[in-house]
């Protein structure tokens, strides 16, 4: 039964991190909407898509158990709103693929905060596949930097772009090890609807202070869809399996699947874009690959 279990928390993560390709290529199509427009709606709608899947799935939701933890709550909601808008923030300065793998660099600080925070170190073998996943990382990094550079001459991407990423991936880092303990207690539906409200909720007051500006309603279709797509696949879905996985997988395992996304976010753009990797992507994909398979044989 716990393999069973420690499976389900593999098949979560690895689904979260192909579907968190889709990301990227939302926001690509809102270019003219500001970073907290673009997250403030994204986490609305992801409530909305989430109440509805609680009820159409008769899944329960107690109200004890947030009133229990709200404190822990909020402070998961800031840490999710900071990363996804120094996330958009990253895909407005930088590459997507540059963004996409900088954000990617979370199991590098899982580790340390695991180890250091929480005496939770990781075993040979998981080393092992962390250290592949990342070299995987850093290869898909360069075969952006080439394909950039061949379809951009003379154009390199933004270091504050890259900065942000770097920023997100430590706040969602922050993130899952803070979570882990509350997600192994409780319904992973009952926590995520009032992280994502609150996590709406801090936007909001943020861009009040920060950009004076208040939030309308959308009507182009134009911005509906990407926007409706934002919310549902890469949040509403995937970020809630993402979370779910926690439950019978250590914050660092979780973090090394969504690596996954860069692959996901490629394969995409192949497919919408006719975005063609340069051919070390296809090392840099297979070693990220081998190292999910460590991971995934580390026993939990």
């Amino acid at each position: 039964m716990g393999g069973r279990t420690r499976k389900l928390a593999v098949i979560e993560g690895a689904t979260a991190g192909l579907l968190f390709g889709t990301a990227a290529i939302f926001i690509k199509f809102l270019p003219n909407l500001n970073a907290f427009f673009i997250v403030f709606w994204r986490l609305i709608i992801a409530c909305i898509a989430l109440f509805v899947m609680t009820i159409l799935l008769k899944k329960s939701f107690n109200l004890n158990l947030i009133r229990k933890n709200i404190t822990q709550l909020f402070i998961l909601s800031l840490f999710l709103a900071l990363h996804f808008i120094f996330f958009v923030f990253a895909l407005k300065d930088t590459t997507i693929l540059n963004a996409t793998v900088l954000v990617n660099t979370t199991p590098i600080f899982s580790v340390f905060i695991s180890t250091f925070a929480f005496k939770l170190k990781p075993s040979v073998l998981a080393m092992v596949g962390l250290t592949l996943s990342f070299v995987g990382l850093c290869v898909i990094g360069y075969a952006e930097t080439v394909t950039f550079k061949n379809q951009f001459e003379g154009v390199s991407p933004g270091l504050k772009g890259d900065l942000e990423a770097v920023l997100a991936a430590l706040l969602i880092a922050l993130y899952l090890n803070y979570g882990r303990k509350i997600r192994s207690q409780t319904s992973v539906f009952t926590l995520m609807l009032p992280i994502y409200a609150f996590a709406a909720i801090t936007i909001g007051v943020l861009s009040i202070f920060i950009t004076n500006a208040t939030f309308t309603m959308p009507f182009e279709i134009e911005v509906i869809l990407p926007l409706v797509g934002l919310g549902i696949l890469p949040t509403a879905i995937a970020h809630t399996l993402y979370f779910s996985s926690l439950s019978n997988l250590k914050s660092f395992e979780t973090a090394t699947l969504a690596l996954l996304e860069p692959v996901g976010a490629t394969v995409l753009g192949v497919a919408l874009f006719q975005e063609i990797p340069a051919y070390q992507f296809v090392l840099g994909a297979v070693l990220v690959l081998l190292g999910i398979v460590f991971i995934v044989k580390e026993k939990g």
